[in-house]
């Protein structure tokens, strides 16, 4: 039998097992951290995430499967957007070792300390774009060539600028080796967007500068969009969709998101 102070000393040893049981189930359930992603609660997981399919398992069906609970299911509704991101083989995009993850719901490192974005950004930024058939597009950070190859799905006048070159090429010989040849690409800076082919319908920047590069606003057609991160290296940034109407830009906020910073001489 058990008394007086034993029964506090039992009773201190259940809770205590208890608040360590608590914690250890928590912490299980915590995700891992990772790079770009976006902390908005508005674009949280809505739908459970698909399991990633293990090596040699049909990634069409992991395709599908991306696109019905990573994106359809938070609100993506644009056919073309839907249909491109189901047609591109995002494991085509990635590194050998992260194959696996490619259909996963976050982005992924790809050499150079750069990213592919998670696919949920990448539907929701194009879907921004409001593109049409023969549009005319820029994206700025060509990294793998994923966006690209999206943008390219919808219309088949794509430029796009890189500014590491062991980035521009591969992403250029990935492009071409899938079939879209197309796509021109350039190895700059793509703080200066590329004169040569403006004005464009759509600009899409896919690294992060700490303010709006005037030389891609000026670079917008009149009743084009242009969507962007900006904000502070290493922190979370503001997602801004800019449309030009008579020569002046209008800026929405589109809620947070997080990017690697758009690098360059400026």
């Amino acid at each position: 039998m058990i008394k007086g102070g034993g029964w506090i000393l039992v009773a201190g040893s259940v809770c205590a097992i208890f608040l360590v049981l608590v914690l250890v189930i928590l912490n299980s359930q915590m995700p891992a951290g990772q790079g770009e992603q976006t902390p908005s609660a508005t674009w949280a997981a809505l739908a459970p995430s698909p399991t990633s399919p293990a090596a040699g398992e049909d990634y069409s069906a992991a395709r599908s499967t991306m696109v019905e609970y990573q994106i359809r299911q938070r609100g993506v509704r644009d056919p073309k957007v839907l249909d491109a991101m189901e047609a591109v083989p995002r494991d085509q995009f990635v590194p050998e070792d992260y194959v696996a993850a490619a259909y996963s719901d976050g982005p992924l490192p790809i050499g150079c300390g750069q990213t592919i974005s998670q696919p949920y950004i990448v539907a929701v930024m194009t879907e921004l774009l409001e593109l049409e058939p023969g549009d005319k597009v820029l994206e700025i950070g060509t990294g793998s060539g994923y966006q690209a190859a999206i943008l390219a799905e919808i219309t088949d006048e794509v430029y796009t600028v890189e500014i590491i070159p062991e980035l521009a090429q591969s992403a250029r010989e990935r492009l071409t080796s899938l079939g879209y040849d197309t796509i021109r690409a350039s190895n700059a800076d793509g703080y200066y967007g590329w004169a040569e082919f403006a004005p464009y319908d759509a600009i899409i920047v896919t690294a992060a500068p700490d303010h709006i590069p005037q030389p891609l606003v000026e670079q917008l057609k009149d009743g084009g969009h242009m969507v962007i991160p900006v904000g502070p290296v290493g922190w979370y940034q503001t997602l801004w969709l800019i449309t030009k109407e008579d020569g002046e830009a209008e800026y929405h906020n589109k809620g947070g998101v997080q990017f690697v910073p758009l690098t360059g001489e400026h």
